[in-house]
């Protein structure tokens, strides 16, 4: 059989959300994309949520779930956040700006523009995966800026996959491009590629600038690693 090539489904659209739910007092939300509307009337949402996240183990329990469009202004910072660490870690939800919607469950407001509640009335097992099937029990616009895509998401702000998307490709990250006039670096603990031709302008790193020249007590942008943590390319 012919090797088929996966770099296809990128060509699938896909938004970027944070996705949220509570129980028994603990609340989390994380990164998600795999997001769509299934019907209109009533309004039906679906979404794919990892089985080893910390937010699938909420929603399985509370059946209530939160979702907040985020716009193309969104920093790395709060994607890093919500994309790359762990709510078993640490909280979240602590110095975000949110409110807590019909069912109690957070909404992220930064940087949103529009948000969705839902109550969970089916679930299908897909493997790695659970794909929760939710009645939209409120829902309403923040803004009218733009809504970020997955691609903008890689192509402006030069952000990855984490390995519990469902749109993850392992190694992809290693392929960005072939003639690069200045060095690139990639942060060893999430995986982020300091561009020199984009810079890093949600740390006011501009672009062109080389990594040599960036200050030493600059971060990474998605997990807040230390500069020392990234290695050439």
């Amino acid at each position: 059989m012919e090797k088929i090539n996966l770099k296809a489904l990128h060509k699938i659209t896909y938004g970027l959300y944070v996705v949220c739910s509570k129980s028994g007092g603990k609340a989390n939300g994380q990164i998600a994309n795999a997001i769509f509307q299934i019907t209109s009337e009533p309004p039906t949402i679906a979404i794919s949520i990892n089985k080893k996240n910390l937010t699938h183990e909420l929603i399985e329990k509370s059946k209530v779930f939160t979702i907040s469009v985020l716009s193309e202004e969104t920093p790395m910072t709060l994607i890093g956040t919500f994309g790359f660490k762990c709510g078993r870690d640490i909280n979240k939800i602590t110095g975000v700006n949110c409110k807590n919607g019909i069912s109690k469950i957070p909404i992220v407001l930064e940087y949103s523009i529009a948000y969705i509640e839902a109550e969970v009335f089916n679930s299908v097992d897909v493997g790695t995966h659970t794909i929760f099937i939710g009645r939209v029990i409120d829902c309403d616009i923040i803004d009218d800026k733009k809504p970020m895509t997955y691609d903008y998401y890689h192509k402006v702000k030069g952000g990855l996959s984490p390995k519990t998307a469902p749109t993850y490709i392992a190694n992809d990250k290693n392929k960005k491009m072939e003639e690069e006039k200045m060095d690139k670096y990639v942060c060893t603990v999430c995986g982020w590629i300091y561009d020199p031709e984009k810079g890093d302008p949600d740390g006011n790193i501009k672009p062109g600038t080389k990594f040599e020249d960036i200050p030493d007590d600059w971060v990474c942008p998605v997990c807040g690693a230390a500069k020392s943590d990234f290695e050439k390319m």
